[in-house]
């Protein structure tokens, strides 16, 4: 959490993934994990899993996907 300039109590994060493991994100690379408030998890969880559905369903690229989900984390995380 010193890493992102974050202060707080611990249990206000979980463990995240930058790339979620549906679209391919490493599940232990330490440059795929950061803290997620807790607050907002639930949200980027269902964005995640539109993501997904739609790579799934061939709607979207798997590499826009993952891109779309990287800059939702950088800005809104």
């Amino acid at each position: 959490m010193r890493a992102y300039g974050l202060g707080g109590a611990l249990a206000d994060y979980q463990e995240d993934h930058l790339i979620s493991l549906e679209l391919g994100g490493d599940p232990t690379d330490p440059r795929n994990l950061w803290p997620e408030p807790i607050k907002r998890a639930l949200v980027v969880d269902q964005i995640e899993n539109e993501l997904n559905r739609k790579v799934c369903e061939g709607s979207l690229h798997l590499a826009e996907a993952q891109r779309r989900e990287s800059q939702l984390k950088h800005e809104d995380g």
